[in-house]
């Protein structure tokens, strides 16, 4: 495959009541299309029941409207026999995509066979109360430090070659009815054709959803930890990248260790400096995020943001332990959301 600077891009954006981001998620994307950056933008409105799809074609869009809300991967998945790219690039609709996100799309998809690419939220997240600041970051600090090739994907900002995406069948919306994997997945199809994807640090967008610890308990578990708990142990166990890494299972190990010396406190007091040394050991090997969490809001915002990330390694690691319990003892394998090759 050779360099092609030409690549047209087709900006896929699933929508629903979307309306009072649009301003600004849209009007960034309508500019590339003004100056020739991107061929077309598609908002798909996903029976929005405010005006995301007048808005969206007031502003220039081309607006697709879904036959029933089907969910993000349904939208994408109807863009995608409408659009005339070669490129498919998704943005979701509380995304704010940086106007050089098609200079690096184009550079990322010219290389030998790279059939998708994605890329990270920046570093200055929309929602200000710590915990949404943490739960941004977090996902931006994971992104900028993974491996150039993936194995999975991710549709909140990236971009996949059109043909391959049609001949891998687009998202499996009906494994995944509730939003939650289906882009990782994807990835997973990808790669099993022997296509590359890469990680692009640069292809960056803001991200303006705001977390609260409900929500995003919410996400973690049911749309996060146990899908993708599944899918790695029926198709190739766990990786060794992003938070799946080997270093990220010691440090869910070292969080264990320290909830058992809290717990072990009240009936064994003089036991106090264990605690302490295995907090201590806490932060030092989440050493590089409390880092960058403390440039990002200062030592008293880090502090507080790994504390909670222990709890954070607690439930990820509990909701694996249990899908391999469920897979292997409770003869679930056929039950558990995925697909068999």
């Amino acid at each position: 495959m050779t360099q092609n600077p030409a690549l047209t891009i087709s900006v896929v954006m699933p929508a629903y009541n979307a309306e009072h981001l649009l301003d600004r998620v849209l009007a960034p994307l309508m500019r590339m299309l003004e100056v020739g950056d991107v061929q077309e933008v598609l908002v798909v409105d996903d029976r929005s029941t405010d005006n995301t799809a007048a808005k969206a074609h007031e502003m220039g869009a081309t607006v697709l409207i879904m036959p029933v809300n089907g969910g993000p991967g349904a939208a994408r998945n109807l863009a995608a026999q409408q659009a005339t790219g070669d490129v498919l690039w998704f943005v979701d609709s509380d995304v704010i995509a940086l106007p050089d996100g098609p200079k690096y799309v184009r550079s990322a998809l010219s290389e030998d066979n790279v059939a998708a690419v994605f890329g990270s939220y920046d570093d200055a997240p929309d929602g200000q109360a710590w915990f949404s600041r943490y739960k941004n970051l977090l996902h931006r600090y994971h992104h900028q430090r993974a491996k150039r090739e993936a194995r999975t994907f991710w549709a909140g900002c990236g971009a996949i070659r059109a043909d391959v995406f049609r001949e891998v069948g687009g998202f499996d919306v009906k494994t995944y009815e509730v939003p939650s994997i289906e882009d990782i997945e994807l990835g997973y199809r990808i790669a099993a054709i022997g296509r590359r994807i890469v990680v692009e640090p640069r292809l960056q967008g803001k991200h303006l959803k705001v977390w609260t610890i409900r929500n995003s308990l919410t996400t973690d578990i049911f749309c996060r930890a146990l899908p993708w708990s599944r899918l790695m142990i029926s198709r190739e166990g766990l990786g060794d990248d992003l938070n799946t890494s080997g270093a990220e299972r010691l440090r869910a190990g070292l969080a264990l260790l320290l909830l058992l010396s809290v717990l072990i406190l009240p009936f064994q007091p003089h036991l106090w400096p264990l605690t302490l040394l295995l907090l201590a050991l806490a932060f030092v090997a989440n050493r590089d995020l409390a880092r960058m969490l403390a440039t990002h809001g200062g030592l008293w915002f880090s502090f507080k943001c790994i504390l909670y990330h222990q709890f954070y390694y607690l439930y990820s690691a509990s909701v694996y332990v249990w899908c391999l319990f469920e897979y292997h003892l409770l003869g679930q394998k056929e039950k558990l959301g995925v697909k068999r090759n």
